[in-house]
């Protein structure tokens, strides 16, 4: 071991003890233990090697230990262990494998991590609850799985969330959205229009809700509920509700639907679901119904023409039947928008209406369609363009 490592250890294991006292230590009491401990080894540390140690010993201790270099690469989105040995980063250009730290490499390395993030944000992970969902310092979205549950070993992944919104002219810029849409949804906020932003797992539903909602006027109090909080939309009124999950004791967990329902009676002047996937969906289209207009919020679906049985499937885990679903839906939302992820590309490709069927059944109507594989096209008008526009009016 160099003297540089044992240093680290050192100083490691006197906070591990407990001998650095209460409470995490300042920066200036944290790099004094480096330095008393460097001199106690018979060695001078510089200014500059007594910063570097005192960063690995935070990441070490408070932080995300030896995947914080990742976490720092700039672009980076994405950061997942797939057991020990095994790392993987996206950095905006689709998943690429990385060299993995000679500190991850053995299983129960991993689990310790693991564990170790999991309880920073206040989660459990053990073998009576071997995955968990976390948020972390600096706005990292932790998820952890591990054996049995996992049997190659622990996994662990990690969500860099975008501080700040893009605006739509960076998003039509970068070929995210058609060139001549970004005044389409710029009407839809301000006419308070009622939507869902759908699309698959990573295609860009966030980054998207997050930049219509920065559209909201500032003096609309915006309240947004959220089950883990993801959502950075720049608005001077924003009040965030998050779902809480239960103790070791399986008690004490507040859903989405109890927030929904909180959120009705916070004076809100658009109700937001950051994620539809559950109960909820009944409490927020019951909301959109009700005079609350302008709600919005996101949904799982590869196309606008699945939402519809989405939203059914959804609202069954409410105990709503598939008609009340329908007929609800139809009533409160006015448009759907879809993003596709193509590649290492997000693209908004269509927006859509909602209509019911002469049976009776929920559809949604093309209004806007666009070529997934051609950023600089405009798309074409479709069969729901004339009510879109017809409601988009005066905006």
């Amino acid at each position: 071991m160099t003297t540089s490592e044992a240093v680290l250890s050192a100083v490691v294991a006197r906070l591990r003890g407990g001998l650095a006292g209460s409470g995490r230590p300042r920066p200036d009491e944290l790099a004094a233990m480096v330095a008393a401990a460097s001199a106690g080894l018979g060695q001078v540390l510089g200014h500059d090697d007594v910063l570097v140690a005192t960063e690995r010993i935070r990441a070490e201790l408070w932080g995300l230990g030896p995947l914080q270099p990742f976490l720092q690469l700039p672009g980076v989105t994405d950061v997942l262990v797939n057991g020990p040995g095994e790392i993987w980063v996206d950095r905006g250009e689709g998943l690429r494998r990385v060299p993995c730290p000679a500190a991850l490499t053995e299983e129960a390395a991993v689990r310790s991590l693991a564990a170790r993030l999991a309880s920073a944000g206040g989660r459990r992970l053990d073998d009576a609850a071997p995955y968990a969902d976390a948020r972390l310092e600096g706005g990292i979205r932790l998820h952890a799985v591990i054996p049995p549950v996992a049997p190659d070993g622990t996994l662990i992944s990690l969500r860099v969330l975008r501080q700040q919104p893009i605006d739509l002219g960076t998003l039509v810029s970068t070929g995210s959205l058609p060139p001549g849409w970004a005044e389409v949804l710029r009407a839809m906020v301000a006419v308070r229009a009622a939507f869902l932003v759908s699309g698959g797992t990573g295609a860009g539903k966030t980054t998207l809700l997050a930049s219509l909602l920065s559209l909201v006027p500032p003096g609309e109090r915006i309240v947004l509920v959220e089950d883990v909080g993801e959502l950075r939309p720049a608005h001077p009124h924003l009040v965030r509700l998050e779902a809480r999950h239960a103790n070791v004791e399986g008690a004490g967990a507040v859903g989405l639907e109890v927030l929904v329902r909180q959120a009705l009676r916070m004076r809100p002047d658009r109700v937001v679901v950051g994620e539809c996937r559950g109960g909820e969906v009944r409490d927020l289209l019951a909301a959109l119904n009700t005079g609350h207009a302008g709600g919005c919020g996101t949904v799982h679906a590869n196309a606008p023409a699945d939402v519809p049985a989405r939203l059914e499937a959804l609202g069954a885990l409410a105990g709503l039947s598939a008609d009340a679903v329908r007929a609800q839906a139809a009533a409160a939302l006015d448009a759907v928008v879809h993003v596709e992820r193509l590649g290492t590309r997000r693209r908004v490709t269509q927006i859509a209406i909602a209509r019911r069927g002469d049976r009776g059944e929920l559809t949604m109507l093309p209004a806007l369609t666009a070529d997934p594989h051609d950023p600089a096209a405009d798309g074409t008008a479709g069969p729901g363009w004339a009510e879109l526009a017809g409601r988009l009016e005066g905006a």
